[in-house]
């Protein structure tokens, strides 16, 4: 499992429950339940989808793209919701936030 040594294990576990509410609101608003939604992902069993939302587990890379479809999301837009939280450092690099930026987001 990725860890970055600068960030402390509290911060990735934040950032892991707030992908995990995001990953909630998305599944609910398609009207699948964490049973279906598992079925569509071709998970095991929905206790992963549980474990996701809650923030103890990650997606997989490679379920990216049965992740974005089971959501009704283009699978670049999908990545880069997901990135921020399970990758802050690589999204920080691609995507840097300048001073107009981050002034607009103020």
């Amino acid at each position: 499992m990725y860890s970055n040594p600068q960030r402390k294990s509290s911060d990735t576990l934040e950032l892991r429950r707030e992908v995990g509410r995001w990953l909630k609101a998305r599944r609910e608003a398609r009207g699948l339940s964490q049973r279906q939604f598992a079925e569509t992902i071709g998970a095991d069993y929905y206790t992963f989808v549980s474990q996701l939302e809650t923030g103890r587990g990650r997606i997989p890379p490679d379920k990216d793209v049965v992740f974005a479809a089971a959501l009704g999301m283009n699978v670049r837009d999908f990545v880069l919701a997901i990135m921020p939280f399970y990758d802050p450092v690589t999204f920080d690099i691609l995507f840097p936030r300048g001073p107009a930026e981050s002034e607009a987001a103020s």
